[in-house]
């Protein structure tokens, strides 16, 4: 059993001080996680969601999946719905974003792409696998549980985001 399952069971049993060192050691990957598929400016709250909610579910948290795949799982969750209460700006936003994805995506003096624009311009189950695996470092069983999804689809999600985003890059060098 790995420590932050083992604190959040010690949190479930009562101790206050594992829930304080549990979301102590959970919560840069909650955020990170959160950031990609909500952006920066909503991670805040989506992370203090997602620990909202796990608190309530923890009476009932059984370690039958690890701590931090329960844990991602339950952002995930916290994360589709904060999409969903914001769907109108969601709807401008992506107005917006298709508009620049048709322009030439701009690279700094070094040749680098700007990830977090590259990111936001996948769909957002394609982005939740790709951050999940190539940022994050989880494996591909990790993440098809964090997603709720078989792992033949999370594969089949990082393929399309992968060609996606290689698709940008050779577009706006062409262009």
């Amino acid at each position: 059993m790995d420590e932050l399952t083992r604190l959040f069971l010690a949190a479930r049993d009562g101790d206050r001080m594992a829930l304080t060192e549990a979301i102590r050691a959970s919560e840069a990957d909650v955020w990170r996680f959160v950031a990609h598929l909500v952006g920066p400016n909503e991670a805040d709250d989506v992370t203090q969601d997602t620990y909202v909610r796990a608190w309530r579910a923890l009476p009932e948290y059984r370690a039958d999946a690890g701590a931090r795949t329960w844990l991602l799982s339950i952002s995930r969750r916290a994360a589709a719905d904060a999409i969903r209460r914001n769907q109108r700006r969601r709807r401008l936003a992506e107005r917006a974003r298709a508009e620049a994805a048709a322009a030439p995506l701009p690279s700094d003096p070094n040749g680098r792409w700007p990830l977090d624009e590259l990111l936001a311009a996948l769909d957002p189950d394609q982005r939740a696998a790709f951050v999940l695996t190539q940022v994050l470092g989880y494996s591909y069983a990790e993440t098809a549980e964090i997603c709720g999804v078989r792992i033949g689809t999370v594969r089949s999600r990082i393929a399309r985001a992968r060609a996606d985003l290689v698709d940008r890059v050779r577009a706006a060098d062409a262009g």
